[in-house]
C-alpha cells in the first residue's frame, strides 16, 4: 500500500466512519477501485485506520469521558457482546473484507431500513431522551454486533438500537460514539497483537514495513473525522436518517448491478 493510497482510504474512513453509511463497507469499496491487493496487512489497516477516527471522539468530547464510574460500567455492558462474538468470529469476518458484493447486499438492504427509521421512531423526538440503563446498554451492544458484517454500519445499528431504546437521534448517536471507543480500540489491538504473535515471523516483518504508511493514514483518518463529527450531529438532529438511506441505496444498486453485469468484485 502507497501514501496515496493510505491518505485516501483514511479520507474516506474519517468521513463515513460516524456517518449510517458503513465506514467499513467504503473503505473495501476504495481498496478495491484503488486496486490495493488484498493481504493480512490491508485487512489489519482497514480495522486499525478506524482508531484514528475515533481518537477524535475522545478529544471532542473529553470532557463527557470524566464522568461517574456507572458511565464506564454501561459503556462495558455495551462492548461486551462484540468483544465475545468478535473474537469467535473474526476469521468468517476477514473473509468477508474481501468482497464487495456482500458490502454492495448489505448497503442496499441498510438504506432501505434507514429510509424508514424516523417514521418509525418519530415519537422519540417529541419526548425528553430516556436515561440509559445496563439493560439498553447492552441491547445497544447487540445490535452493534451485527455490524460485524462489512457494510452494515457500526454507526447505523447502534443509533438504531438506541431508538429502540427510546433515545432520541442526539443521544443515541452520542452514545454510538463512546462505544466506539474501546471497541475499536480492541478491534485494532487484535489486529496488531496476531501479526505480533505470527508464528512464521513475517507479521511482525510487514507490520513494521508498513507503520509509517498505517500513523499517516490514521492521522488523515482523525482529522478528517473531527470534522465530520460536528457536522453530522447537527445535520442528523435536523434532517434525520433519510438522505443517508437514499444514498446507501443508490451505491448498493450501483454495487449489485456491476456484478450482474459479470464485473468481478473480489478482492485479489
Amino acid at each position: 500500500m502507497t501514501y496515496l493510497q493510505s491518505i485516501i482510504i483514511g479520507i474516506v474512513e474519517g468521513i463515513t466512519e460516524f456517518l449510517p453509511i458503513s465506514s467499513t463497507g467504503h473503505m473495501i469499496i476504495t481498496q478495491w477501485l484503488l486496486g490495493v491487493e488484498s493481504t493480512e496487512f490491508t485487512k489489519a489497516f482497514l480495522v486499525n485506520i478506524q482508531f484514528g477516527a475515533i481518537l477524535s471522539v475522545v478529544v471532542l468530547y473529553w470532557k463527557r469521558f470524566f464522568q461517574t464510574l456507572d458511565f464506564y460500567y454501561k459503556l462495558a455492558f455495551a462492548f461486551f457482546p462484540a468483544a465475545v462474538f468478535g473474537f469467535l468470529l473474526n476469521d468468517y469476518i476477514d473473509e468477508l473484507l474481501s468482497n464487495v458484493l456482500v458490502v454492495g447486499i448489505t448497503l442496499l438492504l441498510g438504506g432501505i431500513i434507514l429510509v424508514f427509521v424516523d417514521k418509525w421512531f418519530e415519537s422519540n423526538e417529541m419526548q425528553e431522551s430516556e436515561p440509559m440503563t445496563f439493560r439498553k446498554a447492552l441491547i445497544i451492544g447487540f445490535f452493534q454486533c451485527i455490524s460485524m458484517v462489512p457494510g452494515v454500519s457500526r454507526s447505523a445499528a447502534t443509533i438504531i438500537g438506541g431508538l429502540t431504546q427510546k433515545l432520541n437521534r442526539k443521544n443515541a448517536a452520542e452514545f454510538s460514539f463512546f462505544l466506539a471507543v474501546p471497541t475499536m480500540f480492541a478491534a485494532s489491538a487484535y489486529k496488531i497483537f496476531k501479526l505480533y504473535r505470527d508464528p512464521s515471523g513475517v507479521g511482525i516483518k510487514v507490520l513494521t514495513e508498513n507503520l509509517p504508511v498505517l500513523i499517516v493514514g490514521n492521522i488523515v483518518a482523525f482529522i478528517v473525522a473531527w470534522i465530520a463529527i460536528k457536522s453530522f450531529i447537527a445535520f442528523l438532529t435536523k434532517h434525520g436518517f433519510k438522505v443517508f438511506g437514499w444514498y446507501r441505496i443508490v451505491v448498493g444498486l450501483i454495487i449489485v448491478g456491476l456484478f450482474l453485469a459479470g464485473v468481478s468484485l473480489q478482492i485479489n
